[in-house]
């Protein structure tokens, strides 16, 4: 069970050992991802390749939409969802702006000019 103190930080997926088995066989498939030969298969036929991992039909779905928010909620580890984005050519900046719900340049803009300010995101409850 996950703790739920961490459910009051906003857009935060704690990456806890529940999170970790929930998503165990998601980050494997990710992983195998580092191989050139199962990239080829992936982007030969995702359906077909993501049927061969026993994940949930959520997760298979999330890969597919590329809704790296939801692949966090259900047991994904940055690290690992991050090799998806790779095969699509997307740099990371790309998918932190997607969870930040901007374009990559107002993002990058964003951050160049000193990041998001934290008043009022640190916690729902406001206790951080």
């Amino acid at each position: 069970m996950n703790n739920p103190s961490f459910d009051d930080i906003p857009g935060t997926y704690v990456f806890t050992g529940d999170r970790a088995i929930e998503g165990r066989h998601l980050n494997r498939f990710c992983m195998s991802l580092m191989s050139a030969v199962n990239r080829l298969r992936f982007k030969t036929d995702e359906r077909v390749y993501l049927d061969e991992w026993p994940m949930s039909e959520s997760q298979k779905q999330a890969v597919m939409n590329r809704d790296f928010k939801a692949l966090l909620e259900q047991g994904g580890n940055i690290f690992f969802v991050l090799k998806i984005a790779a095969v699509d050519g997307r740099p990371t900046q790309s998918v932190a702006a997607a969870f930040a719900g901007q374009s990559s340049e107002e993002y990058a803009s964003m951050m160049r000019s000193g990041g998001r300010n934290p008043a009022g995101i640190r916690s729902i409850s406001g206790r951080f």
